[in-house]
């Protein structure tokens, strides 16, 4: 059943995340890219030291609004880096959210990032590693050398509340390899701790599924959110699907 209006609206109005819903629902619903983005961002920063002028690397930022966030919430400098939403669109948004002294837009290959290695103090990234990062080398060659020695590492990504590798349940075999979105890389906490503390970079914080679990929660009410409830693989892993937040601070410069 579709809901309405109102009852999106209250959905929306999550005392969990009081930053984000200072922001206009409609405009977040209008940037939507998958599971909300502030209430993700915002989990994230709950648990991070963001202090005003600090240098933060937004990888994955989809359509800026999380990048927006940052920089209005905690007077940080933001680099909002995607490779598949157009950087002058974002820029459109920072600009009309009065943010243009604060945020940069980049439209970059996470392969090929234009950043010099240890150059920001912090790095976020929400509902994206999980696309372009599980391989053996990547985090080790690519992101995490842009983080300065010391600075902080915040990821959220979508997962599962158990670990399946290859060994999925039947239901879920048609997504696998879903363009876009495939199951194949969805992983645990235990999974992105281990992946993290193999690159030799970093000494993991925090290593859990959001807030005890409310990410089941989030999950659930940002479907409701856009009406996705009732597509078929929600329903299928309703009960399953998560989010992993994982805080990590650099270890060392030159690995």
């Amino acid at each position: 059943m579709q809901l309405s209006r109102e009852e999106i609206l209250e959905i929306m109005n999550n005392n969990c995340y009081p930053l984000s819903s200072k922001y206009n629902p409609d405009w977040i619903l209008q940037n939507a890219i998958g599971s909300h983005c502030l209430w993700l961002q915002e989990s994230l920063t709950q648990v991070m030291g963001l202090t005003p002028d600090m240098r933060v690397l937004d990888m994955g930022c989809g359509k800026a609004i999380s990048s927006i966030f940052l920089a209005k919430e905690f007077e940080v400098r933001v680099w909002a880096t995607d490779l598949r939403n157009s950087a002058t669109d974002n820029w459109k948004r920072i600009l009309e959210m009065g943010v243009g002294d604060k945020v940069c837009p980049i439209r970059a290959d996470a392969n090929d990032l234009p950043f010099a290695d240890d150059y920001f103090d912090a790095m976020v990234s929400v509902n994206s590693l999980f696309l372009y990062a599980t391989g053996e080398e990547f985090l080790k060659k690519h992101l995490l050398r842009n983080v300065k020695p010391g600075g902080e590492i915040g990821i959220i990504v979508p997962s599962f509340l158990h670990e399946y590798t290859d060994n999925f349940p039947e239901s879920y075999k048609p997504y696998i390899d879903a363009d876009g979105w495939g199951l194949r890389n969805w992983h645990t906490a235990a999974w992105w701790k281990n992946h993290l503390e193999k690159t030799g970079m970093v000494d993991i914080v925090i290593a859990d599924n959001l807030f005890d679990d409310d990410g089941v929660d989030v999950f659930h009410k940002s479907a409701r959110m856009v009406n996705a409830h009732e597509e078929p693989f929600n329903i299928i892993a309703w009960d399953d699907i998560t989010f992993t937040r994982i805080i990590a601070k650099r270890r060392c410069s030159n690995d």
